[in-house]
């Protein structure tokens, strides 16, 4: 993804701004969300679709200043000891792993102010929230696009100094529209967008390290790149049951956004969810039919999993289990098994890199 800084990084940056401001000129006379023609629900075999744009209202004179650092909410603790965070919310209820160096805190109480912490070397470098009771000034989870938009600091290019280093971090087209990044003073936020209802889904604030650590956008650097520590083979395990216990909560709380019924955990089905995963990432394919094991049918059938109705969904080299999620979140096949009203259960299974989540809805029948 990174690659040196070239001398036709002025003319490439030119040429993005053009074609932003031409999209923002097309699109500034309405706003308007609507779902692709797409019909498929559970047989998407791509990790990330490209969105309809969000269609911004927008136009030259909205295009603010960068926002300054909050003086409140969570984004506060970004650089803080995360002594701070424990003397403020209590101890989380659990710790997990992750591939970037970091330790996610969780905190669930309850699902309203769900929210993670990454913890590294006792300082907090990262936060994810979703939940809707979160302080996440200067925005608000459930916030209109529109009005977000009325405000944001729309830039395709953004510049962080850090260690001696410059890194240029592109955002495409598809970025800015369902994920941009915006700087807050001296720490970074990256939205995420749910495209269909064209609200805030959630929020997660960066210091400089583990954003570019992180490298969550096309990214072009001079000097050295810092990268996570390599990941030895003894940790993955521990980094993917987090990462499956962080997937079944999040999809529980997008679940109770739209007033639908919790799901239960169902550990046979989730190691068939996991076997999955791992069979995709041993045998080099994305599909939801096994060459060897085939569909979701057959697998769960040879589980012995009893259901009446069951549903999948897939997903490759996303960075981590929130941003799977969201992306999940802004495909309508996979949003319509997140959203299903008949599902009753929900088991994850994740190998490295590659997600699976099978949904069902149980038959106590055998």
């Amino acid at each position: 993804m990174s690659k040196s800084l070239e001398g036709e990084k002025k003319l490439r940056t030119f040429i993005k701004v053009l074609i932003i401001l031409v999209i923002i000129f097309i699109i500034s006379f309405y706003f308007h969300l609507r779902p692709e023609n797409n019909n498929e629900i559970l047989n998407e075999n791509h990790t990330k679709e490209t969105p309809m744009s969000v269609n911004q209202q927008v136009s030259n004179k909205n295009i603010k200043k960068p926002y300054k650092r909050p003086k409140s909410g969570l984004s506060t603790f970004i650089g803080e000891s995360s002594d701070k965070i424990i003397n403020k919310y209590g101890k989380p209820i659990r710790r997990d792993p992750s591939a970037y160096d970091y330790e996610w805190w969780i905190y669930h109480k309850e699902d309203e102010s769900y929210f993670q912490v990454g913890v590294y070397k006792g300082k907090v470098v990262t936060i994810y929230a979703i939940g809707s009771n979160n302080n996440i000034s200067p925005f608000r989870i459930g916030e209109d696009v529109k009005d977000i938009y009325q405000n944001i600091a729309l830039d395709p290019d953004i510049t962080v100094e850090y260690d001696n280093g410059t890194y240029q971090l592109e955002l495409s087209e598809e970025d800015l529209n369902i994920r941009p990044l915006v700087q807050l003073g001296s720490i970074y936020a990256q939205l995420s967008f749910d495209k269909f209802k064209g609200t805030l889904s959630s929020i997660r604030f960066f210091d400089k390290a583990a954003l570019i650590k992180q490298n969550p956008y096309e990214m072009n650097y001079r000097g050295q790149l810092i990268k996570p520590m390599p990941i030895v083979e003894s940790l993955w395990r521990s980094i993917e049951i987090g990462s499956e216990k962080q997937i079944f909560d999040i999809t529980n709380i997008i679940r109770q956004r739209f007033s639908l019924n919790k799901l239960e955990w169902d550990q046979q089905t989730a190691d068939v969810a996991y076997n999955h995963s791992k069979d995709m990432f041993v045998e080099k394919y994305f599909s939801h039919e096994s060459p060897k094991y085939g569909d979701l049918e057959n697998r769960l059938q040879s589980a012995h999993v009893f259901y009446q109705l069951a549903g999948e969904n897939i997903a490759a080299q996303y960075l981590d289990a929130p941003s799977a999620v969201e992306g999940w979140l802004n495909s309508e096949g996979h949003r319509k098994a997140l959203l299903e009203t008949e599902f009753t259960h929900l088991g994850v299974g994740v190998y490295q890199k590659y997600y699976t989540q099978n949904f069902i809805e149980k038959s106590w029948e055998r």
